[in-house]
């Protein structure tokens, strides 16, 4: 529903988190182009979880790396797909982080976050109560 469109979740430590239900390649794009006219030339952190059952099969894994070019770093849990996260996400090289294991990524998204920055998290469910445990996580780190 609406709510789950740029959902603000928090700030801690000058790092805000939002939630989003985008879950395809337009979805995407377009949640990212969104934020991207929003917060000009702040960093955006793109968080993704491909959860959806053509996501987890690789239907639209080629329009993946296109549909993340308005970010400037890109995690992805690639645990349960039929396809290799690190193989699609290749060609965008070092600004992307994949990961099998959501503490190895919510460590991964902790460690590169700094003030000012907008993590967008694009998933169609829970994703494992990353956006709690993300804002905790913030908020124990010495800056």
């Amino acid at each position: 529903g609406v709510k789950r469109r740029m959902e603000r979740r928090g700030t801690v430590q000058g790092v805000t988190v939002y939630d989003d239900f985008a879950h395809h390649p337009t979805a995407i794009q377009t949640t990212l182009e969104g934020l991207r006219h929003q917060v000009g030339r702040a960093r955006i952190l793109a968080v993704l979880e491909p959860r959806s059952n053509t996501m987890k099969l690789g239907t639209m894994k080629a329009a993946l790396p296109e549909s993340v070019q308005a970010a400037d770093r890109v995690f992805v849990y690639g645990k349960d797909l039929g396809w290799s996260a690190r193989e699609v996400f290749q060609p965008l090289g070092d600004g992307v982080v994949c990961a099998q294991e959501l503490e190895q990524l919510i460590n991964a998204i902790v460690h590169e976050a700094r003030d000012g920055d907008h993590v967008l998290v694009m998933s169609n469910g829970g994703f494992g109560g990353i956006h709690t445990k993300l804002l905790e996580r913030l908020g124990k780190q010495t800056r």
